[in-house]
């Protein structure tokens, strides 16, 4: 996503809800000089990515996200570490990168992913995995 299509949107997510044209280039405006006629083709282009719907009101459209920003971030992730030719580097890398709060949020993250179950567990040693098959690091652990 563009820097002008990212501005767009950041409205767009912040209001959460259905706008025009006219919204967004109003507010917009407080910040840049901007067109009407650019605005219209920034959500129209947004529309062609499929990052909002559009409904027709009158002759103009109202305009609405189709997915959150934390979804938009998590796919530029997703996107980025899948195509890394060492996801795991990428990885520590990227938590290198990470300042504590967010590594807090991380772990808090993947305790919601991981769910109630094992959260209890937590602080007791994790029973063995039977499955054989089971990936192990390089020392056969």
């Amino acid at each position: 996503m563009g820097e002008l299509e990212d501005a767009v949107m950041t409205r767009v997510w912040k209001w959460n809800r259905p706008v025009t044209v006219r919204e967004v280039l109003e507010d917009l405006q407080q910040e840049r000089s901007i067109a009407y006629t650019t605005v219209m083709t920034v959500l129209d282009n947004l529309h062609q990515k499929g990052w909002v719907r559009r409904e027709a009101e009158g002759r103009a459209y109202r305009y609405e996200a189709v997915s959150t920003r934390p979804a938009y971030a998590a796919a530029l992730m997703n996107d980025a570490w899948s195509q890394s030719d060492n996801p795991a580097a990428a990885l520590v890398a990227f938590f290198g990168m990470m300042s504590d709060e967010q590594r807090q949020a991380l772990r808090d993250a993947v305790r919601i992913v991981q769910g109630p179950e094992r959260s209890d567990r937590e602080g007791r040693e994790a029973p063995q995995e039977e499955n054989p098959g089971s990936v192990t690091d390089a020392g056969g652990r």
